[in-house]
């Protein structure tokens, strides 16, 4: 019986401390000092006159149809005349615009 009571009391004792012995980590705050953009650039333009079929097909938005008639309408004097291709329209001309040169 006296070992069941110094059991309870050593218990009572130990629930009393427990927070002592063992606190709550306290919450952390992590705050971003300044936001991280990383845009790459494009690679240097690829000549409309001398590029391969392989890499007009690596041009964003032109497909093996479109590579085909590029290198048909060879050869451009400027980049604006890729406007006379067909499938390639204002919009298109502008998404192309920074990865070709004449």
């Amino acid at each position: 019986m006296v070992r069941l009571y110094l059991l309870a009391v050593a218990l009572l004792g130990l629930s009393a401390l427990w927070p002592k012995v063992f606190p709550h980590p306290a919450p952390v705050r992590v705050e971003a000092l300044g936001k991280v953009a990383f845009t790459p650039l494009p690679p240097a333009p690829v000549s409309l006159n001398e590029a391969s079929y392989e890499e007009l097909l690596a041009l964003p938005g032109v497909g093996p149809a479109l590579a085909q008639r590029i290198l048909e309408g060879r050869p451009y004097r400027e980049v604006e005349d890729l406007l006379q291709v067909k499938g390639i329209g204002p919009k298109t001309l502008e998404r192309l615009r920074p990865y070709v040169r004449p």
